[in-house]
C-alpha cells in the first residue's frame, strides 16, 4: 500500500533571465488505489511538479517535503525512486536508438525486482500487455519510441506501467494529441493497471476528456505553482463549463 506524500514542496528552474520559482507551496497526498486528477492552465506548474518528484536535474527542491512510504525521495537518485515505486510517464517520451523496446523493458524490470524475470513468462506476458493496448507485437523488435507516432509513444508509456507495476504512477498530460481511439486505449491500460496492482495515480491534464474514461476520486485545480482548490469529479465538470479563468484573475489580482 504505497504512499506519496508531498508537503509544502517549493522548487526553482534556472531560466535565462535567472532562477525562477515555480512550484511555491504544494501539499498533496496520494493513496494506493486513488486517481488524483491535476488540471490547471499552462505555465500553471503541473509538468513542474511531476518532475520534481522524478528527481529532473533542471529542477531544484528548495523547501518543503517529499516522501514515499515515510522514506525520504529527497535524498534518492533518480534511479533509486524509480526502483522505490516511482513511475513517471512523460509527456514527450524520448527516443533511445539502439535499444529495443523488449531489451528496454526487461532491463528495467530486471533493475526494479533486482533479478531478471523467467524469459518464457516474461515474453507471454509482454504479448499480452501490448494485445490489451492494441499494439502490434512487431514494435517488441523496434528501437524505443525511434518512429512511433504519438499515440504509439503513449501507449509505450502505459505498456511500461502496466509490466513495471509501481506504487505510484505519475502521468503527465498522457492524453495529449491522442486521438479518440487512442485515448480510449490508452485510458483502458490505465483502469485495468489500476483494477490489478491497486496503483496510485497522478493524472496530469489540461482537459477533461481523459476523465470521461479514468475517473478521479480527487480534482486538483493547479494555478500559479500552488493548489487552488480541489474536490471530487464534479469540480472537472465545473472546469469543462466555466474554465479557469476566476483563477488566474484571482492569481494576478
Amino acid at each position: 500500500m504505497s504512499i506519496l506524500e508531498i508537503k509544502n514542496l517549493h522548487a526553482t528552474v534556472e531560466t535565462p533571465e535567472g532562477t525562477k520559482e515555480i512550484l511555491k507551496g504544494v501539499d498533496l497526498t496520494i493513496k494506493a488505489g486513488e486517481t488524483h486528477a491535476i488540471m490547471g492552465p499552462n505555465g500553471s506548474g503541473k509538468s513542474t511538479l511531476a518532475y520534481a518528484i522524478a528527481g529532473h536535474p533542471k529542477y531544484s527542491i528548495t523547501e518543503g517535503e517529499l516522501t514515499l512510504d515515510g522514506e525520504n525521495v529527497l535524498e534518492m537518485s533518480i534511479d533509486e525512486r524509480a526502483r522505490a515505486g516511482l513511475f513517471l510517464a512523460m509527456q514527450y517520451p524520448v527516443e533511445v536508438p539502439g535499444v529495443t523496446v523488449s531489451n528496454f523493458l526487461r532491463t528495467a524490470k530486471t533493475a526494479i525486482d533486482g533479478e531478471a524475470p523467467a524469459l518464457r513468462t516474461w515474453v507471454k506476458d509482454v504479448k499480452s500487455a501490448m494485445g490489451d493496448l492494441r499494439m502490434d507485437p512487431v514494435f517488441a523488435e523496434r528501437n524505443v519510441n525511434e518512429g512511433f507516432s504519438g499515440g504509439e509513444k503513449k501507449r509505450h508509456e502505459i505498456l511500461q506501467m502496466q509490466l513495471l507495476n509501481p506504487g505510484i504512477a505519475i502521468l503527465d498530460e498522457t492524453d495529449s494529441g491522442l486521438d479518440v481511439d487512442a485515448l480510449r486505449t490508452v485510458s483502458e491500460g490505465v483502469n485495468r493497471a489500476k483494477e490489478t496492482t491497486d496503483v496510485g495515480i497522478m493524472l496530469i491534464t489540461h482537459y477533461t476528456r481523459i476523465l470521461q474514461y479514468v475517473t478521479p476520486d480527487f480534482v486538483h485545480v493547479f494555478v500559479n505553482g500552488q493548489i487552488a482548490e480541489q474536490g471530487g469529479p464534479e469540480l472537472a465538470e465545473r472546469l469543462e463549463n466555466e474554465g479557469y479563468d476566476r483563477y488566474l484573475v484571482g492569481a494576478r489580482s
